[in-house]
């Protein structure tokens, strides 16, 4: 086809996720077509530095031979067995691998084949346990305001942002909101982070004494939260959700889809903030995205009614540890310890921050926060009153304009207002200070000419 072609045909055919589509009914549909590195191709050969490791997910960057060669030996050699009541040994190799990664007795692994799954088999599995337990009115959830947790209708549930709830409701009952962590909005102790952390943690448990605790089942909660724009936890903040969850004997899930396997610098984003939770969901950069796989974890003490007599945990994916990305996963974690792309991102994070915070000079630069190689940028139309943008003013600069611009200026990054304007930069883990000054660079330009928009 030719380039016209192409978009023609995604428009007529390809229903894009999360897109407005009448925007491309006379525009061209951005095409990648080959990734290099930190960078990406279009169709027309324009290269674009990929700020965003894809979708946070191309951990150890485009190109990589040796992952692509690993799909297609598994293929050739068993392209595709259930793990339903049977197994293989590639989807056994894995779930022995990341169970040694993961802290504590999390040694059970249910593979899925992507974060949304995870999530949604977590709060099924939540709620079974709690069954055979004999506590079956455990059932609800606690999650963070403006926080992402996935599409399914129970992982929508757990999510805290209402504009992409309200179309699917009425949703899963027994999901509910508490405070996020967004230190530069906090309503009290915004000048005592360690105070902060406390108050925000505590939220959890007024949240829980306020249901019942004998109806609350689990804490779903991220290491930096993506949506509203990476806002990592205060000092103990952690420290003390896991002291609420041990007295009320609610299960702490900690949702790694984005921050595990290197994001934070770590292979488990749990083990950076010092804290053990009983469940962990997470997927995207398992295979660097080679292929598709999502996981959540267990701990050994939760696992354990499944595996007594004939309790079934009444669950399960067709795709679920396919045996080409349960390969390509091995494949990928060989190459992040023989690369050391971990302490890579632990050397190199102070690095990136430094970078990005030279752009506090701009004037529509209200806070830049976040971790590892994991950062938001949030906007705002006041630097001293921290006043947003209007939803006029968001339509027209963020969608209208900054999407675009970024793009077109050679940074593939998102720009969105989830809870508050924000641009996010998540590049592949094997980006450098030339890759963050190149970052800088585009965003300095272009936020340059948003503010004269304004």
């Amino acid at each position: 086809m030719t380039q016209k072609d192409l978009s023609r045909t995604a428009y007529d055919h390809l229903w894009m996720h999360f897109t407005r589509m009448s925007s491309y009914e006379n525009s061209p549909v951005p095409t990648i077509v080959r990734g290099e590195g930190t960078h990406v191709f279009d169709d027309k050969g324009k290269r674009y530095l990929d700020g965003l490791a894809g979708l946070f997910v191309v951990q150890a960057g485009h190109g990589r031979v040796e992952l692509a060669e690993t799909a297609l030996k598994q293929a050739q050699e068993l392209a595709f067995f259930p793990v339903w009541s049977y197994a293989h040994p590639k989807a056994i190799e894995l779930a022995e691998r990341l169970a040694g990664y993961a802290p504590g007795d999390l040694n059970k692994v249910f593979f899925t084949t992507g974060g949304g799954e995870a999530v949604e088999t977590a709060w099924k599995l939540a709620k079974q346990y709690f069954k055979l337990v004999g506590k079956p009115a455990k059932h609800k959830v606690i999650s963070r305001s403006l926080a992402y947790h996935g599409t399914p209708q129970g992982a929508l549930s757990i999510t805290g942002l209402p504009a992409l709830k309200a179309p699917f409701e009425p949703l899963v009952p027994g999901a509910h909101k508490v405070a996020n962590t967004n230190i530069y909005r906090a309503p009290i102790h915004g000048e005592d982070p360690e105070a902060f952390g406390r108050w925000a943690a505590d939220q959890i448990e007024q949240q829980i004494l306020f249901e019942g605790p004998d109806t609350v089942a689990a804490v779903f909660v991220e290491p930096v939260q993506n949506a509203g724009g990476c806002f990592p936890p205060p000092p103990g903040y952690f420290q003390r959700v896991r002291e609420i969850c041990d007295q009320y004997d609610v299960l702490l899930v900690s949702d790694e889809v984005i921050c595990a396997f290197g994001r934070l610098g770590t292979m488990f984003a749990c083990d950076k903030f010092g804290y053990v939770p009983d469940i962990i969901t997470c997927a995207k950069g398992m295979t660097s995205g080679y292929s598709p796989i999502g996981a959540t974890i267990v701990s050994d003490r939760i696992a354990e009614p499944f595996y007594r007599g004939d309790n079934v945990f009444l669950h399960g994916y067709t795709f679920g540890g396919h045996p080409v990305s349960a390969a390509v996963g091995l494949a990928n974690l060989d190459l992040f310890e023989r690369e050391g792309l971990n302490q890579h991102v632990l050397d190199n994070e102070g690095g990136f921050l430094r970078t990005l915070q030279k752009l506090h000079d701009l004037p529509i630069v209200g806070d830049v926060r976040g971790n590892g190689f994991f950062y938001g940028i949030e906007l705002v139309k006041d630097k001293n009153t921290k006043e947003s943008f209007d939803a006029d003013e968001i339509e027209r600069v963020l969608y209208g304009f900054l999407s675009k611009a970024l793009f077109e200026n050679g940074l593939y990054c998102r720009a969105d207002d989830r809870g508050d304007p924000v641009i996010q930069l998540a590049p592949p883990l094997i980006a450098n200070q030339e890759t963050f000054d190149e970052i800088e660079q585009i965003l300095r330009a272009t936020l340059t000419e948003a503010w004269a928009k304004l």
